[in-house]
């Protein structure tokens, strides 16, 4: 109701005669259709009532992520590329809470950039084929919170996609990327303290060895998964 009633003094000051009325009206309303754009694709969603455990393509609900989806690529500790495409779905409960983060990242100067999101069970078991070491992989028989859509690796970009520094590059698997290594410049102890901070006000849990990992709060309820999605490419 309050955004009708917006929307309605809005079309009324643009439709007045003095100038500074119609200025403050459009900054107004540009202000308003930049929340309204970021925010449509998850009102649709909404209204197509679809269910907060569906896996959905973050791609779809939020504009401003960048993508560097590792394993979709050689460039990872594996050194194999385990998915046919470099996609990102998770379970739509955990799409919104991480379309939120990016929102508060934004206002701050600076964007989420994905490395990994849901990872099916057959990869997961194609993962431990090739490392069967728990330290660095979940065991299938488990299962791990990416397996169920909860869970995802990211860091911090500027605008342009530059990457913050944040002391290590990903998986890697040594005590300086666990969060309470302190033997770090202050700038990478920032970085880090930002991205924590924003992702823990916004529903998500840390990982104490990786700093890039983050688990929606509760996901380990969620069921595993062997969901695969569709490579349109």
């Amino acid at each position: 109701m309050r955004s009708l009633l917006l929307i309605a003094c809005l079309i009324f000051i643009s439709s007045c005669k003095n100038p500074q009325e119609v200025v403050y009206s459009d900054a107004l309303l540009s202000s308003n259709r930049k929340y309204i754009e970021e925010n449509a694709a998850l009102l649709e969603a909404a209204k197509m009532n679809i269910s907060d455990t569906s896996f959905v393509s973050l791609k779809e609900y939020g504009k401003d992520f960048f993508y560097d989806m590792k394993y979709a690529t050689e460039d990872n500790f594996l050194k194999t590329k385990v998915y046919d495409c470099p996609e990102c779905y998770l379970r739509f409960k955990t799409v919104k809470a991480l379309v939120k983060a990016n929102q508060a990242f934004v206002k701050l100067g600076y964007k989420i950039k994905i490395y990994d999101c849901y990872r099916p069970l057959d990869v997961q078991k194609k993962m431990w084929a090739i490392t069967p070491n728990a330290t660095y992989v979940a065991d299938p028989e488990k299962g791990s919170i990416h397996n169920r859509g909860g869970a995802v690796d990211l860091t911090l970009t500027d605008y342009s996609g530059n990457e913050l520094d944040m002391g290590t590059k990903f998986d890697h698997f040594g005590p300086e990327a666990a969060h309470d290594y302190k033997n770090l410049s202050a700038e990478v102890l920032a970085n880090r303290k930002l991205l924590k901070d924003i992702m823990l006000r916004n529903g998500f849990k840390s990982f104490a060895s990786e700093w890039w990992h983050y688990n929606l709060t509760n996901a380990s309820t969620l069921p595993i998964s062997n969901f695969v999605w569709d490579c349109k490419n």
